[in-house]
This record gives structure tokens, C-alpha cells and sequence, in this order.
């Protein structure tokens, strides 16, 4: 019976010009990489942040393919990690919107929105907060709950932050506004980028409108 691959997600800045994707990817062939996805988390001033989910054998080292990647004139590799299996963000934020519609009362709706949010993202944790308590969490949170309490403070006084624009690398965070929450999802050593951050965004409005429906 033959290995099963790796499963890896690789996170690549490029130039933002044609061709660039297609190079990319012939280095990740020539390592017998199978590239099975590619999501665009980013573009801007030339650039595009560009994750690959790649079935690699394991008998390729990632510093090989990494080393290939960069082989294409003006790329970087941001991050590269191995996982159990690729998550699929169209897909993932329809069943994510599916659980929270079927929640029967508040605290359901609240505990499936943190759990589908730290398995959505590949997160450590997440946590909801009202009211400068938390309400909920999935996963064991790094920071005190002093600290939690002060990113949220700073969330409420920041636009950029508050529309996805930007905010703490390893952090994402989203306002529920119909119910003063704040959703915080932790993911360490792996930057949000845009596209993550307004998916949040889109989740926690759906989650905060269906909230007001079973209370």
C-alpha cells in the first residue's frame, strides 16, 4: 500500500503579474507536489499572499520545497505547515452558517459559533465576549482575560481593525453589534490576512442576526 502524502499549506508572497502563479507552481511540480488548492488571501502594491494546499510525498523534505518556491524571482514563503486535512472556505462558511442556523437558544448558537470558528480558521482558540466578560470559548486561551478584555477595548477604538482592514497578526477579531459581543480567534504563528479577516467578519454578522432570533 502506497504512503499516504503530506498534506501542507504554503504560504507564498509574489509579484501580482501574469505568469507568476503558473511558476510558482511548476517548482511545487517539480518536487512531485500536487497542488490540490489555492486560495488568494491578499493583493495589493504588486503583491499577491497566495496559500497552496499541496499533497507532498513524505519523503520530500519541506525545506526542498521550499527552496523551490523560491526559485521564482521575487517570492517569499510566508509560512509553511503541515495539517490532517485542507480546509475549504466556501465550503467551511456554509456549513459553519448551516450549524448556527440550526441552534435552538442563545448559549447553542454562542458555543457553535466559537467551535465552528476555531475549526474554520485551523485556530488554538476562540472566544466570544459581551459586556467585557466572556461568554464562551473552544480551545484553552493564551491570554488573560484581562488581556482579552483590553483587545477588545482596542478593537471598539480602531475603524481598520474593526472593518478587517488590519489588526494583530496572530489575532482576528469581529463585532456581533445587535448584542455589544466581540468574537476573538487566536491562531499563533500563522498571520490572518484580509480575506480571512472579512470571512470572520461575515460569520459573526450571520451569527449576531440569528442570535436575535432565539432569544
Amino acid at each position: 500500500m502506497s504512503e499516504e502524502p503530506l498534506h501542507v499549506l504554503v504560504r507564498v508572497w509574489l509579484p501580482d503579474r501574469p505568469g507568476a502563479l503558473g511558476l510558482v507552481a511548476s517548482r511545487i511540480g517539480a518536487v512531485d507536489g500536487d497542488i490540490v488548492g489555492i486560495d488568494v488571501l491578499e493583493q495589493g502594491d504588486g503583491v499577491a499572499v497566495d496559500e497552496f494546499a499541496v499533497l507532498l510525498r513524505r519523503s520530500v523534505s519541506l525545506d526542498l520545497l521550499v527552496r523551490e518556491i523560491l526559485e521564482v524571482d521575487g517570492t517569499t514563503v510566508e509560512q509553511v505547515r503541515t495539517i490532517e486535512h485542507f480546509p475549504d472556505p466556501r465550503l467551511d462558511a456554509l456549513e459553519s452558517a448551516a450549524s448556527l442556523a440550526s441552534a435552538g437558544s442563545a448559549p447553542e448558537l454562542q458555543q457553535v459559533l466559537v467551535e465552528h470558528t476555531r475549526d474554520e480558521f485551523l485556530a488554538d482558540w476562540s472566544v466570544l465576549v459581551s459586556g467585557g466578560a466572556v461568554l464562551t470559548t473552544a480551545g484553552e486561551p493564551t491570554l488573560e482575560y484581562s488581556m482579552i478584555e483590553a483587545l477588545v477595548a482596542g478593537f471598539a477604538a480602531s475603524p481598520k481593525v474593526a472593518d478587517g482592514t488590519t489588526g494583530p497578526e496572530d489575532l482576528a477579531l469581529a463585532a456581533l453589534p445587535e448584542h455589544d459581543s466581540v468574537l476573538l480567534v487566536s491562531r499563533a504563528g500563522h498571520s490572518f490576512r484580509r480575506r480571512e479577516r472579512a470571512q470572520l467578519l461575515a460569520l459573526a454578522g450571520i451569527a449576531d442576526r440569528l442570535w436575535s432570533l432565539v432569544t
